[in-house]
């Protein structure tokens, strides 16, 4: 599938700043500094849709990207930064929580893991919290391409046993090479059409 048209429709920092439910939305989930900008400009093949940074905690806010003018890919501020007071973390977990559980539109969350690093604690907790509360999601392991060949099924079976998925539930991802991309993609396809 071509994306046509891409946009930052709106940052929200606060649930009243959250735009009106009207789209389907995609929502991604993840670390600080686990590659979701990345992702995002690979998927909608845009260079500088979203900005990246190697400085972990950037994304502080809720990004709505309205894709076509039919969803919105949303991306949520990444947890696990340490450099953020705790009042903050606080915060935006709240926001996070309230957002994932009252956004009527979200079709699927994408838990976006580091393929490189066995799942943190708060990457568990967010798996458990997304079976919980019976949310679709998909476990997307991205800098795919930063491990040879090889070891990447040693890798992917580490991921899928410490989330407690099956290891073909797991996608590997690269934003260098592309790879997962067109997979991620159909997956995304499906629930759209689903949610019609």
């Amino acid at each position: 599938m071509k994306v046509k048209k891409a946009e930052l429709l709106k940052l929200a920092s606060r649930k009243n700043d959250f735009p009106p439910e009207r789209y389907p939305e995609v929502v991604l989930a993840g670390r600080s500094n686990v590659g979701k900008s990345s992702l995002i400009n690979t998927l909608v093949e845009r260079r500088n849709l979203a900005r990246t940074s190697n400085t972990p905690g950037k994304t502080r806010a809720v990004h709505f990207y309205l894709i076509d003018d039919s969803w919105f890919l949303v991306d949520l501020p990444g947890y696990g930064y340490a450099r953020v007071s705790r009042q903050k973390q606080k915060e935006w977990g709240s926001l996070i929580e309230d957002f994932l559980l009252n956004r009527k539109t979200i079709i699927m969350v994408i838990l976006v893991i580091d393929l490189r690093h066995e799942p943190s604690e708060q990457d568990q907790q967010m798996a458990a919290w997304l079976r919980h509360f019976s949310l679709p999601a998909v476990v997307v392991a991205t800098k795919a391409d930063k491990i040879p060949r090889g070891k990447r099924e040693k890798q992917r079976q580490l991921v899928a046993r410490t989330l407690g998925v099956a290891p073909e539930e797991v996608l590997l991802f690269s934003s260098g090479t592309r790879e997962g991309r067109d997979e991620l993609y159909r997956i995304i396809e499906q629930k759209l059409v689903l949610h019609k």
